[in-house]
């Protein structure tokens, strides 16, 4: 079993930027020169997610609409009341999307969909620097 391990620094542009690092995904992959095994990727952060959603204009907004729906940014959040930062729906709709996925691969390419990516969400209300671990285990 062995390690590779590589990281991404990625910029957004606020609050519901979606960046594709599919093509990341598997490039890493194929320098690790490893061929069956598992591809983690991790964000370090509070307010950006990683997930698989089929990457096009329509489903972003529907995500962005659904996000809206179920995590309202106009309530009140505690943590805003304690900060005064104005993100307190950004870490509620991040710790329910989550900071990673993991990917199977085997024959040295990812197991993904015809029309699945693996993507950034950033839930932040300004720009951002973000750091995603990728990291794969296998053989």
């Amino acid at each position: 079993m062995e390690v590779f391990r590589r990281e991404l620094d990625l910029q957004t542009k606020g609050e519901g930027d979606i960046i594709d690092i599919t093509g990341e995904l598997m490039e890493t992959i194929s320098s690790s020169g490893l061929s069956n095994g598992l591809a983690c990727a991790f964000n370090k952060g509070s307010t950006a997610a990683l997930i698989s959603i089929e990457h096009e204009p329509g489903l972003s907004l529907d995500l962005k609409a659904a996000l809206q729906r179920l995590f309202p940014r106009e309530i009140e959040y505690q943590h805003e009341l304690a900060w005064g930062d104005g993100n307190g729906h950004s870490h509620i709709r991040a710790s329910f999307l989550g900071p990673s996925i993991t990917i199977p691969f085997h024959g040295g390419k990812v197991d993904l969909g015809t029309w699945q990516q693996v993507v950034l969400v950033e839930l932040d209300i300004r720009r951002r620097s973000r750091k995603v671990i990728i990291q794969i285990v296998g053989q």
